[in-house]
């Protein structure tokens, strides 16, 4: 009997990370009060991982020597973070030599996510004065949303993925692990293409977690500060030089974007999403040079 070969289908990995938190923003808002919460994907080609890791490390190596601690041990760079909010603070708060560092930094970013063809999606939710967020439903709501671009991205690919999430506590991993699976096995058969449910992981040991952070923390986290929430909230959060941010890299987030059109909905859907219980505004805005 002649054997059968089967080719493995391809696999994907989506990188989940968020910025912001789920506490109220009060009326008037408080100094730190986080008038946003981004929570955001990164789809990678599992068969770039190591190049990708590799050239991330080398780029922290180069912008950031000072966490380079010792030449023989290289890959302890994987261990110490370049923290999207510190890159934050750097272009929109920091003097002209943080700033041109930080923006060196985020341009090779850039270069990198578009070398090996990575795909954003993200929700971000603009929080409205005094109003009570309910956290377990808005992050549990945002990682089905991002699960169902994933597999369409699977879908379209001709492939089958996983995803791995910035890990919080026990019980709200498995609070939105145990959502995905209800979908996934229930009645409405839901990402037949995600081999495994979400799981979670370090972010000090993963590459793709880490320029998943930077691309929440760094520039959607501070240009949707700016673009919904400024007139309504002054504090530490919100800050004009996240302008040029918006001007710099709004067309590059824009062309990175997983975003389809699905025939059922009559609408597209994916992307960088945007639900603005302030002003109701379009998320096109993010994007658009102020």
């Amino acid at each position: 009997m002649a054997k059968v070969f089967f080719r493995e289908p391809l696999l994907k990995i989506c990188f989940i990370d968020e910025s912001g938190d789920l506490g109220q923003l009060d009326n008037p808002p408080q100094p730190n009060n986080q008038p946003v919460l981004v929570i955001g994907g990164l789809f990678v080609d599992a068969r770039n991982l190591a190049s990708i890791t590799q050239e991330f490390l080398q780029l922290k190596s180069r912008f950031f020597p000072r966490l380079r601690r010792r030449p023989d041990k290289y890959l302890d760079l994987i261990l110490r973070e370049v923290k999207g909010s510190c890159l934050r603070e750097d272009t929109t708060r920091g003097n002209e030599k943080r700033d041109r560092n930080a923006i060196g930094f985020l341009d090779h970013i850039f270069g990198l996510l578009r070398r090996y063809h990575i795909e954003i999606v993200a929700r971000i939710w603009i929080k409205a004065l005094g109003e009570p967020v309910d956290g377990t439903a808005v992050y549990t709501s945002s990682i089905q949303r991002i699960c169902d671009y994933f597999e369409h991205y699977l879908v379209t690919e001709g492939s089958v993925g996983f995803c791995i999430a910035d890990s919080r506590n026990k019980f709200k991993n498995s609070s939105v692990s145990h959502s995905v699976f209800t979908q996934k096995f229930g009645t409405a058969s839901r990402y037949q293409h995600l081999i495994e449910l979400p799981t979670f992981g370090h972010s000090d040991n993963h590459a793709g977690l880490q320029i998943c952070d930077i691309v929440c923390s760094a520039l959607l986290y501070p240009i949707a500060c700016r673009v919904y929430c400024a007139g309504h909230v002054d504090n530490v959060h919100v800050q004009p030089r996240a302008d040029d941010l918006r001007h710099r890299y709004g067309p590059q987030l824009k062309d990175l974007q997983h975003r389809y059109w699905n025939s059922e909905t009559k609408r597209y859907e994916g992307g960088v999403v945007v639900s603005d219980a302030a002003n109701h505004r379009s998320g096109s805005l993010m994007f658009q040079s102020p």
